[in-house]
């Protein structure tokens, strides 16, 4: 019995030293690929090339456009926050020279009826009736509004000027419209604006903070990734929402196609490769980033998902378009600065099964522990190279607390930073779950099975409450 208890722990300790190599060497990896994205920030801040300009929102909200600006908003299933979003972005937006279209399917009367309630006869909204019952995929909705904007086209024989992308349950900022205008005016081919998740407005614990873990990930993307990846001259990805593309440089992307329409009805994450396209095609490419007169980011707000089926869902759906979709779909373009940052898109399996082995060696050492101290086996010396490892991971994690604390701090306040690095066991194991379903579900893509647009729920609008510094009470 005793000689079967030593080789069972001997086992043990050789699987947690070879899982523990595993997990350090690819933590560092990550962790290196991170740094080199903060070093890019910091000499970027140091050379005085990160400046955030101070616009007057006024001016930006009640100058004409230079021209026709189409606004396309797909809605499947979202009578509970389509409405507001089209009445407060109407108001928000003045200029008579926007027409907003809204893709609605036939199979989903609410939602056409909740647009119809929110338009109060105003001429610049078009309710876009799907010929085919929903869902469909959201690329498929946005090609149909892309052609009924044509045949707009050829009624008036004016071209729009630029289409601009939103969701249906965003908050639009009053002075973005102007802001992008200006953006594709100056010749920019894709402009994107940040997006800042709301604080949730759940009280209850564990919702309020699955919903609002949204806003550490988009606070650090927008505040420091996209501005790397712009000011290096890479193609910026689409978030789907606060972006605008050329009418000339949709009509490009348009000719590439067989079927002469922007979007492949069998991409899930369309908004993601709208960007990259515009870039491959030899479009420009621009993050702006700016803050009106009254301190605020000019940018687009929502509150993101607040149910763990819901957030896994949006991640898992995420992951398989952006990061498996992705190498057929994109594939890896030229130059090192595209690769890299096409590799960091991509790397969300990978990050899942990492996390998950890191997370099998804290519950083996519990379980090394209580061996140990119940007098079932010995301590096991572990060597300085994997000493060394283990201290720089340490190090690296506690880095990489700290920037999180800063950046969600920076917008949300110092409370919130420290709600985002509490967080990150939450977001970790969110990030497994999601990175799994989606490796089952592309599997399931490659055997045949047909993509839909598994879409997740809104029953919350920002525009139904007060603003209040970053969060809405």
């Amino acid at each position: 019995m005793a000689l079967w208890n030593f080789d069972v722990w001997q086992w043990l300790v050789l699987f947690q030293h070879e899982l523990l190599l595993f997990a350090g060497v690819f933590f560092l990896i990550g962790a290196a690929d991170d740094l080199a994205i903060d070093f890019a920030w910091i000499w970027l801040k140091l050379r005085g090339k990160l400046s955030t300009p101070m616009l007057n929102r006024r001016e930006f909200t009640e100058k004409p456009l230079s021209g026709p600006a189409a606004i396309f908003i797909p809605a499947w299933q979202e009578a509970d926050v389509i409405g507001d979003t089209v009445a407060h972005a109407l108001d928000a937006w003045p200029q008579q020279g926007l027409r907003l279209y809204v893709g609605c399917y036939r199979n989903d009367p609410k939602t056409v009826a909740a647009v119809m309630r929110a338009a109060h006869g105003d001429a610049r909204l078009r309710i876009v009736i799907h010929n085919r019952n929903g869902p469909s995929t959201k690329a498929d909705c946005l090609n149909r509004l892309y052609t009924a904007m044509r045949d707009d086209e050829r009624r008036m024989g004016v071209l729009f000027s630029c289409v601009v992308f939103q969701d249906a349950e965003d908050l639009v900022d009053p002075a973005a419209l102007g802001l992008l205008d200006r953006a594709i005016a100056d010749g920019i081919d894709f402009a994107q604006l940040p997006v800042e998740p709301l604080v949730q407005a759940d009280r209850s614990w564990f919702g309020r903070h699955l919903g609002s873990h949204y806003c550490e990930e988009f606070a650090e993307a927008h505040g420091k990734v996209m501005v790397v990846r712009d000011a290096l001259g890479a193609a910026l990805p689409g978030a789907g929402v606060g972006c605008a593309i050329s009418r000339d440089a949709l009509q490009k992307l348009c000719r590439r196609r067989y079927d002469l329409r922007p979007f492949s009805e069998e991409s899930l994450t369309e908004d993601y490769e709208l960007g990259l396209a515009v870039g491959e095609n030899g479009g420009t490419c621009r993050f702006v980033r700016a803050r009106g007169d009254d301190g605020r980011l000019i940018a687009t707000r929502a509150y993101f998902p607040a149910r763990l089926d819901h957030v896994i869902r949006q991640k898992t759906r995420w992951v398989h378009g952006i990061a498996l979709q992705g190498w057929d779909r994109v594939g890896w373009a030229t130059g090192m600065v595209e690769y890299w940052m096409r590799a960091r898109d991509r790397r969300g399996p990978l990050t899942a099964l990492v996390l998950l082995v890191g997370y099998s060696l804290l519950a083996l050492t519990l379980i090394s522990w209580f061996a140990i101290e119940l007098g079932f086996a010995e301590p096991t010396p572990i060597s300085p190279l994997l000493t060394a490892l283990l201290i720089a991971n340490l190090v690296a994690f506690l880095w990489r607390a700290l920037w999180r604390f800063v950046w969600t701090s920076s917008v949300y306040g110092p409370l919130e930073g420290l709600r985002a690095v509490i967080r990150i066991p939450l977001t970790n194991v969110i990030s497994i779950i999601a990175g799994r379903r989606a490796v089952f579900a592309y599997v399931r893509v490659l055997m045949g099975r047909g993509i839909e647009w598994d879409k997740t729920p809104h029953v919350g609008h920002p525009a139904r409450t007060s603003l209040s510094g970053t969060e809405l009470a």
